[in-house]
């Protein structure tokens, strides 16, 4: 599956690990919908580790869901998920045991293909965990992309092998849709931050058709769940879903929809947010003002319509102020122009700056403009 823009959507192991269930699953349709999540992009509902049982079937040699779990079989999870007018997720490994020592695909990749189509499957998360130590990790995701291309349904892959063998120089050739560069995020800002940070040269490898995903957002979660740390503040959470958004990265929400608070539904449904991670032109944002070792950097991305994004961010310990002169954006003075701007988290309409602009932020803040290029 070729997608055009980052995709959208959840993705249960940053809260539930393994304790999912059919009526968890469905509960949390009903909530992306009745949010009003799925209108704002959010389409894909994805399960993760844990779903099926420890081994295969005797019989047909199978992956098979936990009869306990989904009582019902995973097709009833799916039709429902599809009746919310949402695409259905799952996972697998490409070793012989996934991460949570459940089965992997390792050497079943047809097999488990055609099994996930028959699911209602539109998307795969494949994990890299207990792979041999012979087996060459570029093919097995070739493998499992040629599997899936002759299953009978289109389902995108998402590559998750963590950014090992360097993973952006050839992901492109494995047909996945998306992939992980990066280790495990827990819910701390160091955590996101790092991860983020760790990236910064790779982003340009991210285009439609593949897109470079940089893990789960914690945002919500409150140190609640499956990878709780120490939790963040508000403002933090901000930060991050502002990164992740001028990064152009797929948004897995990861914390429970079910009871997510008015001030993160806001912040995930963002117009302005969520108009730079999904521009159709899918450019690549630069580092228009480095200090601190990246971590008083200025961010700038060409979005379509002429316009241009600025992040602004301090992910120091301590408050700073932020300049960038708008040469960096290529915006001579001699050319007489200007950046009239739009406060991204407001809406509000900040004028017009001349030459430069100077921005206080608090620690581990940020600020985020549209801005257009204007006379002056």
């Amino acid at each position: 599956m070729f997608p055009k823009k980052p995709p959208l959507g959840f993705n249960t192991w940053n809260t539930f690990g393994e304790n999912i269930s059919d009526a968890m699953i469905r509960e949390t349709a009903d909530a992306i919908v009745e949010k009003g999540l799925r209108d704002a992009g959010y389409e894909y509902l994805v399960i993760d580790d844990c779903w099926s049982e420890k081994q295969r079937d005797p019989v047909t040699d199978k992956i098979v869901p936990d009869k306990v779990k989904f009582p019902q079989g995973m097709r009833a999870v799916a039709d429902y998920v599809h009746s919310k007018g949402l695409k259905f997720g799952m996972y697998s490994c490409a070793g012989v045991r996934t991460c949570a020592d459940y089965p992997g695909s390792y050497d079943h990749e047809f097999l488990d293909a055609k099994t996930f189509a028959e699911y209602g499957a539109d998307f795969l998360k494949y994990d890299f965990c207990y792979k041999p130590a012979h087996a060459n990790g570029p093919l097995l995701y070739r493998r499992i992309s040629m599997a899936l291309e002759n299953c009978g349904r289109d389902i995108l892959l998402s590559a998750c092998n963590w950014g090992c063998d360097n993973v952006h120089d050839w992901i492109r050739t494995t047909g996945a849709g998306m992939y992980r560069s990066t280790g495990d995020i827990s819910d701390s800002f160091v955590s996101f931050r790092d991860i983020f940070l760790s990236q910064i040269d790779n982003y340009c490898h991210s285009a439609p058709g593949c897109f470079n995903d940089i893990d789960m957002l914690t945002v919500g979660m409150r140190n609640r769940g499956n990878v709780a740390a120490t939790g963040c503040s508000d403002l933090e959470y901000r930060t991050e879903f502002a990164l992740w958004c001028m990064a152009g990265a797929p948004l897995m929400l990861g914390c429970d929809v079910r009871t997510m608070d008015d001030t993160t539904l806001q912040l995930v449904k963002n117009p302005y947010l969520l108009r730079i991670n999904q521009d159709e032109a899918c450019r690549t944002m630069f580092v228009a003002q480095q200090e601190h070792e990246n971590l008083h950097n200025v961010y700038a991305r060409l979005l379509t319509d002429h316009e241009i994004a600025l992040m602004f961010t301090n992910l120091t310990d301590s408050p700073r102020r932020q300049w960038l002169p708008f040469d960096a954006l290529g915006l001579p003075v001699a050319v007489k122009k200007g950046l009239h701007l739009t406060n991204a988290f407001t809406g509000e309409d900040c004028g017009i700056a001349k030459e430069y602009m100077h921005v206080p932020l608090q620690a581990h803040d940020c600020a985020v403009f549209i801005a257009k290029v204007v006379d002056v």
